[in-house]
């Protein structure tokens, strides 16, 4: 097995599972932060070279920081560079209106100390309300730290065709686009991906495996409704409503866990290899806080999906659409049930003086 790997610029290669960081930030249950620190060397041998994070996962960055520490103290500078880390700048809502130049570069400074690195490889930035204050202030600033060489590449999240227009029409270079994309969840396909592809951008897809429900445990089982702890499984257990019906779903489990058996792989790997397989995507984020799976995880590159797996899989999708409109747009109307479980402002800390917060 070879992990596959995607270049999104010249020079610029991550491997195509990319190790999300969400499932390890709060409000996701409780985690052994020893262990998952620990278990991200497993990966990294294994050939999932790219991990994903944001300033707004509370705990993560500082993760992966001692990882990459570690690292280097242990194996050297050469192993410790081959770590690819995509993270986001995400400024609160409340910050909006009043933003200033120098404190969106102390969040990168602070990405930058978090992460122990002297470069950013990857941010993805995002604006939660394009019509409050001067977005491009933060892409402005994100540009000149490019050219103090903070960060290589620059990126967006959760942002459609409408939104990501005139970032690029102010001559910003962003190579890649974070979005929402599963089997699920196939608004990407109404426009982003043909988009992207002819402006030179490529998708990194998260909720793949839709925070845990397409895998073998929610096969066979009974709708258990919304009381859940983790707000990750709220958040994609209102995808499934939009996909359809729990019947529906079932449905679509079963025909994944028919293609695994068949190839000798998990239902959760058929997923994967679907989104890999679509347009214009470089990777799949996969959120896992320990290596426990790794193995299955890997399965996703020892095999090919065929013509007959294919059918079998678009016969159910024909009938359960799943979410409709723009990318993220359910999300972002926030008074809607799927705005209304988001945090919007977790930037800013108590101890984040830079950030004007104390």
């Amino acid at each position: 097995m070879t992990a596959e790997t995607a270049d999104l610029r010249p020079g610029y290669a991550i491997s195509r599972v990319i190790k999300g960081g969400w499932q390890l930030a709060g409000d996701h249950g409780p985690v052994d932060r020893a262990e998952a620190v620990r278990d991200m060397e497993a990966f990294l041998d294994a050939g999932i070279t790219t991990f994903d994070c944001a300033d707004i996962y509370v705990g993560v960055e500082e993760m992966i920081g001692d990882f990459i520490g570690d690292l280097r103290r242990r194996r050297g500078a050469d192993v410790a560079n081959s770590v690819k880390v995509h993270t986001k700048l995400v400024p609160d809502l409340g910050l909006l209106e009043n933003i200033e130049p120098d404190q969106v570069e102390a969040i990168i400074d602070r990405s930058l100390k978090r992460l122990q690195v002297e470069q950013l490889d990857l941010v993805q930035f995002y604006w939660w309300d394009l019509t409050m204050g001067d977005p491009l202030v933060g892409l402005e600033v994100l540009k000149r730290c490019q050219e103090k060489g903070k960060l290589a590449h620059l990126g967006v999240t959760n942002w459609d065709i409408v939104e990501t227009q005139p970032f690029l029409d102010a001559g910003f270079d962003i190579v890649s686009t974070q979005v929402q994309y599963s089997i699920l969840d196939r608004r990407p396909e109404s426009g982003l991906t043909a988009w992207a592809s002819a402006h030179d951008m490529q998708l990194l897809c998260y909720g793949t495996l839709a925070g845990g429900f397409l895998t073998e445990r929610w096969l066979g089982a009974t709708d258990p409704g919304f009381a859940f702890e983790n707000r990750s499984l709220i958040k994609y257990r209102l995808i499934i409503d939009e996909f359809g019906p729990w019947e529906a779903f079932q449905q679509l489990l079963t025909v994944l866990k028919s293609v695994g058996d068949k190839h000798g792989v998990s239902l959760s790997t058929v997923a994967t290899r679907w989104v890999l397989d679509q347009s214009q995507v470089a990777a799949a984020i996969v959120g896992a806080r320990y290596a426990r799976h790794l193995p299955q995880t890997l399965e996703v590159f020892d095999f090919a999906l065929d013509a007959d797996d294919q059918t079998a899989i678009d016969t159910v999708l024909r009938d359960a659409p799943g979410p409709q409109g723009p990318v993220f747009g359910l999300e972002r109307d926030r008074g809607g049930r799927h705005g209304r479980i988001m945090k919007y402002n977790l930037n800013t800390r108590p101890d984040d003086k830079v950030l004007g917060s104390g």
